[in-house]
């Protein structure tokens, strides 16, 4: 007779009821993915898992570099300014930093933090 293996709770059950340890929601994911174009009829139960797993990652490692340039302002407040720092200042986020210059240009932020918010720590 076949035991459950070492994988078997993160799939049934795992965190806070969920059907995994991830945190993401794995039916928006699939979502998401589906509307991504015409070409894409069908969905491996693996992928949303997979997705959600680069997507942790993806938001950890930028919000690492968010915070770093939070501390170099000398606060302690994240700020979406420091967002936007930390995509210029860093080559893997190059494809963001488009969005981030129309976020600025749209009066929302700017590219290198600083102005009123910083002044108040």
């Amino acid at each position: 007779m076949r035991q459950a293996g070492v994988y078997s709770g993160l799939l049934a059950g795992g965190i806070s009821g969920r059907t995994g340890p991830h945190s993401l929601p794995l039916a928006r994911i699939k979502k998401i993915m589906k509307r991504s174009g015409e070409d894409v009829k069908m969905i491996s139960g693996e992928a949303p898992i997979v997705f959600s797993k680069a997507c942790e990652l993806f938001i950890e490692e930028l919000t690492v570099r968010s915070w770093m340039a939070t501390l170099h302002g000398k606060r302690r407040t994240l700020h979406k300014e420091d967002v936007a720092a930390a995509v210029v200042a860093t080559d893997i986020f190059d494809f963001l930093v488009e969005m981030v210059k129309e976020a600025a240009a749209d009066g929302r932020g700017t590219a290198r933090g600083g102005g009123a918010r910083d002044l108040e720590a």
